[in-house]
């Protein structure tokens, strides 16, 4: 399925699907594990796949290292991939990710990181309005949890919620980092304005 997201194009098994690919937690077949590292402007990168699907991104752990334990293979298709389109995404070549994700999840949090693939690029909204996008305008608090445990930022683009007083608040990689991206977009779009005809995926 192919969902579409400001301009965007993000493939990936319906969010709220009984068929949404849950083998692990479920006892079916175990799947490959693959990771990647990218350096790029937010530090060191983590980008992990179940060998089908891109299941996460971390951020650098402060004053550390990422720890990968020894039965995850280095490189794959799926993390290469990722890689390239981040790249090209922080280059400002890219403004849509075209990959198979697989976050898990519950059906709630599927809602919600469903939700901001639907967010455009360079655009912002608060958590109340999340959360009456999806149905839910007395969960703004829960929907925040849920924007806060979404596992692969940046692709899911939880950077793009904020307080309701415009305040930059609650990011897995840091308020600075939460900055960065949506200076970024912000930066891109204005060269998308200024240089006509520009090729942007």
């Amino acid at each position: 399925m192919t969902f579409a997201v400001a301009g965007a194009k993000l493939t990936s098994t319906p969010w709220s699907s009984s068929s949404w690919p849950l083998q692990r937690a479920h006892g079916g077949p175990k799947l490959n594990k693959h990771h990647l590292t990218l350096s790029c402007q937010l530090g060191q990168l983590l980008i992990l796949s179940d060998g089908t699907s891109l299941s996460a991104i971390q951020f650098q752990p402060p004053g550390g290292a990422h720890q990968v334990s020894d039965d995850w293979k280095q490189g794959g298709e799926i993390v290469e991939l990722a890689s390239m389109q981040l790249r090209e995404y922080f280059a400002g070549e890219r403004q849509a990710f075209d990959l198979p994700l697989n976050p898990g999840g519950t059906e709630f949090m599927r809602g919600v990181w469903a939700e901001l693939e639907r967010i455009p690029f360079g655009e912002t909204i608060s958590y109340g309005e999340l959360a009456r996008r999806i149905g839910q305008p007395t969960a703004a608090r829960a929907v925040g949890m849920a924007n806060g445990k979404n596992p692969i930022p940046i692709i899911i683009p939880c950077h793009r919620v904020i307080g309701s007083d415009g305040r930059l608040t609650g990011f897995a990689g840091g308020i600075p980092n939460k900055e960065r991206l949506l200076l970024h977009e912000s930066r891109s779009q204005e060269t998308q304005t200024t240089i006509p005809g520009k090729a942007l995926r």
